[in-house]
């Protein structure tokens, strides 16, 4: 199901090499503490993906679930300052002036239509699987981390049907043998 909206879902995140977002206790550490260990240097000329400080600074507003929300809040500083921010919930209450919360995906998208959003950044596992399935996401950039973790929170669940991609850039880098892929969303 496509609807028709004036914004872009981007989905940039981390994943272990076995498809994980997070152990089971919600740890990123595997992620957030990657250590050097003489990655071999991408081939150059290649087309690259979006990395970090290509991508974040083209967003203009970002959706998250409660879980993610709950974990940006251990952060300390609040790293989306001057971002748009909406948290997908049905138990948040509402008390952070930072944030706007919405109920549902069709809720989020309604949020997003009337603030006149452009990019939007789509971050959790539960929130990006439910925007992918109601066809809402544009791209997706997975930056895939050298390490197999075994169990925990994964990235894509159960779809109702294929999910075409067109791979728009890949590089690695060898500081951190992180495996960064780029993909347009096909429409269905």
């Amino acid at each position: 199901m496509t609807r028709e909206r004036s914004w872009h879902g981007c989905v940039f995140i981390g994943v272990s090499l076995d498809g994980y977002i997070a152990k089971p206790d919600g740890d990123l550490g595997w992620l957030t503490e990657l250590e050097p260990r003489g990655h071999a240097a991408d081939a150059p000329g290649g087309h690259p993906a979006l990395d970090w400080n290509s991508f974040f600074p083209t967003i203009d507003t970002l959706v998250m679930g409660r879980t993610t929300y709950d974990t940006v809040l251990g952060f300390g500083e609040w790293p989306f300052e001057g971002k748009r921010v909406v948290v997908l919930s049905t138990t948040l209450e509402a008390g952070d002036d930072r944030i706007t919360v919405a109920g549902s995906v069709d809720e989020a998208a309604a949020l997003l239509d009337e603030a006149g959003a452009g990019r939007v950044y789509i971050d959790g596992g539960r929130t990006i699987q439910a925007f992918l399935g109601a066809g809402l996401v544009d791209e997706i950039t997975v930056s895939v981390a050298p390490v197999l973790i075994g169990s925990g929170a994964r990235l894509f669940g159960d779809l109702d049907a294929d999910v075409r991609l067109r791979l728009r850039g890949t590089h690695a880098t060898p500081e951190d043998g992180l495996v960064r892929i780029t993909y347009d969303v096909l429409p269905r």
